[in-house]
This record gives structure tokens, C-alpha cells and sequence, in this order.
């Protein structure tokens, strides 16, 4: 049986690819935060009254291109926190070093094809679905595998 001290060390490919994607998907989800304001800045849509920039402007909630981008940033939270905390565990079933560093490559490359066609460039449908789905099946998966590892 391999220990906890293995699986979770940086010489394990497992936990160093895991590591990695769990790195680049917190800084994807810390820039929707600066895609946020660079939208609200363009459009000079400000929710809150200390926010405007001069006293023409009024407190607005309703500009699209903000809303998308928060919609956006509010499904990243929704799905890469999941990720964050089945990946870990994932890595403590050690499962085959190929098929998990590939579930990983798959939720942080379809995560950041998300963002790029719901908040950036938007491209019609299927794009921004085949990309969430992607994310979604990989975790599920991962998430399926702890619980059968954990029960048995």
C-alpha cells in the first residue's frame, strides 16, 4: 500500500500535475476578477454609489458584458472548487498516472475554453457547453472513482 507521504509529494506526477492545474485554474479565477472590472471601467457600469467616477454617472446592474463575465466568473466558483477539493482526493486513490493527469489537462484546458467563449470571445453553442461538459464529466468521473475507492 502506497502512504499518504507518497501520493502527496512533488515526486509523484500525480499530485506534481494536479498541483500545477490547481495553480493555473486559481489565477484563471483571480483574473475574472480583473476581466470584471476592465468591463465595468469600460462600460462605466458601477454598482456600488462610491464606485462612480464622477457624479454624472449613476449606480448601474444591468450592463450585459458585465453580467456575462460575472455569470462566468459565478461558474468557475461553481465548478473549480469541486474540482480543487475531488482532485486532491483523487490523487489518494493513486490511480493510473496517464488517465489522471489527463483528467486533469482535460477540467483545466475545458475551464479555461469556457471562460474564453462565454466571457471573452463569445462563440455561439455548442462551444461554451461542450467545454463545461468536458469539465464536468472529468470531475464527476474523479468524484465517482473516490467514493467507490473509499466504500470498498
Amino acid at each position: 500500500m502506497t502512504s499518504i507521504g507518497q501520493l502527496l509529494n512533488f515526486s509523484n506526477p500525480i499530485f506534481k500535475s494536479y498541483v500545477f492545474w490547481t495553480g493555473v485554474l486559481v489565477l484563471k479565477t483571480l483574473g475574472m476578477s480583473l476581466l470584471t472590472a476592465s468591463q465595468r471601467f469600460r462600460t462605466k457600469t458601477f454598482a456600488n454609489p462610491e464606485d462612480l467616477m464622477s457624479p454624472k454617472l449613476k449606480v448601474k446592474f444591468d450592463d450585459p458584458n458585465v453580467e456575462r463575465v460575472r455569470r462566468a466568473h459565478r461558474n468557475d466558483l461553481e465548478n473549480i472548487l469541486p474540482f480543487f477539493i475531488i482532485g486532491l482526493l483523487y490523487t489518494l486513490t493513486n490511480p493510473s498516472a496517464f488517465l489522471a493527469i489527463t483528467l486533469f489537462r482535460v477540467v483545466g484546458i475545458a475551464r479555461i475554453v469556457h471562460t474564453l467563449v462565454y466571457a471573452v470571445v463569445v462563440v455561439p453553442q455548442p462551444a461554451r457547453a461542450l467545454s463545461w461538459f468536458a469539465a464536468y464529466g472529468a470531475t464527476i468521473y474523479m468524484a465517482v472513482q473516490v467514493v467507490v475507492t473509499a466504500a470498498f
